[in-house]
């Protein structure tokens, strides 16, 4: 991840203490499974607020707040890379804390970056008994606006996720305009006031800058999830027609992303094509060297999704000067700032077309063009500048709340919808 201070400013009234929720990430050290998008945002939060942070576990309603010795060694063992014996350490760490839990400051800042669980009534509860003023990343609404394309039980849980920020947050962190807009909307549809939002960009990786890209490469790279918002069956329809129109075998097809939900009929469709492990390969586990390696190779990265919220590998693919061509999405022109080539995402000849003329010296081309457009990938540094002292409004003593809400009101942190982009 990008370099950041890390580091809480202080309230006025003394030490501004952050409880970091960091259910999340005991989960993903537990499973062993690599980081997605969301791993790495707790990661980046993790690494920031750590130095004055209380760690908070959930489990099915259950709330835990750890002391600071346990904290710091935590979040010590969370911030690791992935190593065997991890379960061990983590279940012997986590069985000592939650027997000696700690009962949190009245009025303290509560900090879910995760979408974990604060939809049960039982957090809301703890929330209220314990006078804290919770603060919520939400990363998108596209279970809300997009119900085909999740899990009923998904769709469930994430309405009732937003509902409950909005209700009972003292302020939400966004990382787009477009969630932002998104996010209005849905609260006045609920009738709902939206509490402050602060709209702070994400930062993608900060990939192995030194990574050489693979000897045999010539190949488009796909990097995501492999779910039906990901619209990867497009690159597949795609790739079918280049197959039978192309006077020439046409590129590979890498994918980079784990099989996740509502793809059967894509996998039935890639055997039936039988180019799944020849013009399309998956690769389902990646580390960041790998995935840097592909990236500097790549033709171009491409992003066919039907829905995003901010799309972290567009950020990372034109930090690293490789040309996108995406779905055009309200998130994509702004995370894009108008370099990737931008498409319908139901337009297989269009993307048939555009890929074709992507040829090897096009690519070149591309990339020349895109560095002098000037690129200004976001920062985990000017996030943090964003969000720290917007926190820190949030942690004015009780006299500062606005009457009758329990919120407090900071200068500024409502952003301007007019000006968005």
């Amino acid at each position: 991840m990008n370099a950041v201070t890390p580091g809480f400013p202080s309230a006025a009234t003394g030490e501004a203490l952050v409880l970091l929720d960091v259910t999340r990430l005991v989960a993903l050290r537990w499973t062993g499974r690599p980081a997605n998008g969301i791993d790495r945002i707790c990661l980046a939060y993790l690494h920031y607020f750590a130095p004055q942070a209380r760690a908070v576990v959930q489990h099915r309603g259950v709330i835990r707040v750890f002391g600071r010795s346990a904290s710091r060694r935590l979040f010590a063992l969370l911030a690791g890379d992935r190593r065997r014996g991890i379960r061990h350490r983590l279940a012997l760490h986590l069985a000592a804390a939650l027997a000696r839990p700690r009962r949190p400051r009245p009025g303290g800042l509560y900090l879910n970056v995760s979408h974990t669980d604060y939809d049960l009534p039982a957090h809301v509860r703890w929330i209220a008994r314990h006078g804290l003023r919770a603060v919520y990343l939400v990363h998108d609404l596209i279970p809300i606006l997009h119900p085909d394309h999740c899990r009923p039980h998904a769709v469930r849980r994430h309405t009732d996720r937003v509902a409950a920020a909005l209700r009972h947050g003292a302020g939400i962190i966004v990382g787009s305009a477009a969630v932002a807009r998104d996010l209005h909307a849905h609260a006045a549809r609920l009738r709902l006031p939206c509490p402050p939002v602060a709209l702070a960009p994400l930062a993608g990786a900060a990939l192995p800058c030194d990574a050489p890209p693979p000897a045999d490469g010539d190949y488009f790279l796909c990097v995501g999830t492999i779910e039906s918002r990901k619209n990867h069956d497009l690159l597949r329809r795609v790739w079918d027609r280049m197959r039978a129109t192309a006077g020439s075998m046409p590129p590979r097809l890498v994918i980079v992303g784990r099989w996740g939900t509502g793809v059967a009929a894509l996998r039935d469709a890639l055997a039936a094509s039988q180019m799944a492990g020849g013009l399309i390969e998956i690769v389902e586990d990646c580390d960041d060297a790998t995935l840097a390696s592909l990236m500097r190779g790549a033709r171009a990265v491409l992003m066919p999704s039907l829905a995003e919220g901010f799309g972290l590998p567009m950020a990372e693919a034109l930090a690293m000067g490789v040309p996108v061509i995406a779905s055009d999405l309200p998130c994509f022109r702004e995370v894009g700032q108008g370099i990737p080539c931008l498409l319908d995402p139901h337009d297989v000849a269009g993307w048939a077309a555009r890929i074709v003329a992507f040829d090897r010296a096009a690519a070149q081309r591309q990339r020349r063009i895109d560095a002098l457009r000037g690129y200004c990938p976001p920062s985990w540094d000017d996030h943090f500048d964003q969000v720290a002292p917007w926190m820190t409004a949030l942690a004015r003593p009780a006299a500062d709340l606005r009457p009758g809400t329990g919120r407090p009101v900071p200068a500024g942190c409502h952003i301007n919808l007019g000006t968005a982009n």
